[in-house]
């Protein structure tokens, strides 16, 4: 499998991964898929601040992807940021989820994050299985707390630890998405 840094051009890859996710599961929380230009623009705007990164098959099609963003918005929570991870269903199954969370992780680290969270709607025991499978724990359930496919859904949390608690953290760095991943 190789990875890379995501780049605009993918975003098309980016959107036909998720929009079935959108439109056929309960997975996803948005309603309608986004488009390939909105997905360029999310894409654009989290590689200024937060590391995106795709995997690619055999035939350098994009096969999953994942990203990081801020946890919330007020300043004491800069050293955490929530994660996602989505795979292209007919690559599901290969540890393609395995290898981008662990870069992911990997970099997340070295900007200097200390917890990252992930929510994911329930139930999805393959989401569950690949995030503990890389060190997540459990932490809560919010019940009932979105309304897709004619059910309320509950959403589970579930946290990592990436670097140390320092007592006086430095703030973490950027994401440079000019720079090379590294393995």
């Amino acid at each position: 499998m190789q990875l890379r840094i995501a780049t605009p051009d993918d975003a098309e890859a980016i959107a036909a991964i998720y929009s079935p996710v959108v439109t056929d599961t309960a997975i996803s929380f948005e309603l309608e898929p986004p488009t390939a230009d909105e997905m360029r623009r999310r894409l654009v705007a989290t590689l200024r601040r937060f590391p995106w990164l795709v995997s690619l098959d055999d035939a350098s099609q994009v096969s999953g992807y994942a990203y990081a963003g801020a946890h919330r918005e007020r300043p004491a929570y800069q050293w955490s940021v929530d994660t996602t991870v989505y795979v292209h269903a007919a690559s599901r199954g290969r540890g393609i989820g395995r290898g981008l969370y662990d870069a992911l992780l990997g970099e997340l680290t070295k900007l200097g994050y200390a917890q990252a969270f992930a929510g994911i709607a329930l139930p999805n025991p393959a989401s569950v299985a690949l995030h503990e499978a890389v060190g997540f724990r459990h932490i809560g359930v919010y019940q009932k707390v979105g309304f897709k496919l004619g059910e309320w859904r509950d959403v589970g949390w579930w946290q990592r630890a990436l670097g140390s608690c320092a007592s006086d953290p430095v703030e973490p760095s950027a994401f440079d998405a000019t720079g090379r991943l590294q393995e």
